[in-house]
């Protein structure tokens, strides 16, 4: 299987040496790894050039975090032109659900404009170099990243670990979006329900580690292998064998990547 969106930058280099060294005996032949910013695109890079075919290199701009400066931005933009070549995608990028959320709830304003405006420029980027987005973009901000997208014409678009609304389901499903599910869909009914309602075609499956995970995951290290589970979990939803579930989804993953 492939592990579609996992920030593997983000981990300790022994366990990152451990962890990649064995994936292929675990049944993983591929991760797409995220990036965080400007540093974190170029660690990727990095583990990409000494895991070559197992590391699928994106790079980007995280919106769950402060923006960067102009000069700062300039230069990640001018760092993905320049290794657009191995780049798998331009991601991760979206608008900062969370950290808004967070804010208001401490009864501090804040101002999307400059969020917008910095997702416009690196969807511009993608449009202008012929790559798919990894998106972080969940309720109502995935409305107005589909906007987005119909904006720049693009068509190719991982939300990933999506949570959202009906209308807004039908529209990403309308344009052809991929979606990805994680470990929490082994007991999270929200997630479940999704699972049963976006086409099969249009789906693969993840970790985003290092984030952790509960249920039978809790206290464990996320690690690639367990798109397993989800694989499992998600195809039982459908009726699929374990079997069948984990070849969709690898096959969904190729197709959208290209791999």
């Amino acid at each position: 299987m492939i592990d579609a969106h996992i920030h593997l930058d983000q981990y300790e280099d022994q366990v990152v040496s451990s962890m990649l060294e064995g994936l292929r005996e675990q049944g993983i032949e591929a991760l797409i790894a995220v990036s965080m910013n400007l540093a974190s695109s170029k660690r990727t890079l990095k583990l990409a050039a000494s895991y070559p075919g197992l590391v699928k290199p994106a790079y980007g701009f995280h919106p769950e975090q402060a923006l960067p400066m102009e000069e700062e931005l300039n230069s990640l933009l001018k760092w993905i032109t320049d290794h657009a070549d191995n780049m798998a995608a331009i991601g991760e990028i979206g608008l900062p659900y969370y950290s808004r959320a967070e804010a208001i709830a401490r009864g501090e304003g804040w101002e999307m404009e400059p969020y917008l405006g910095l997702l416009g420029r690196l969807l511009r980027l993608a449009a202008h170099l012929a790559k798919p987005v990894v998106l972080h973009a969940v309720y109502e901000d995935a409305w107005t990243v589909c906007d987005l997208l119909e904006q720049h014409g693009l068509t190719q678009a991982h939300f990933h670990w999506f949570k959202g609304p009906a209308a807004t389901v039908d529209r990403m499903i309308s344009r052809g979006y991929y979606i990805s599910f994680t470990p929490d869909i082994l007991y999270e009914p929200e997630i479940q329900e999704l699972a049963r309602r976006y086409p099969p075609e249009l789906v693969m499956a993840e970790t985003d580690g290092p984030w952790p995970f509960e249920g039978p995951f809790t206290g464990r290290t996320t690690h690639p292998a367990m798109v397993h589970d989800v694989a499992a979990a998600w195809g039982a939803l459908h009726g699929y064998s374990v079997t069948e579930a984990r070849a969709k989804l690898t096959a969904n993953t190729v197709r959208f990547y290209g791999l």
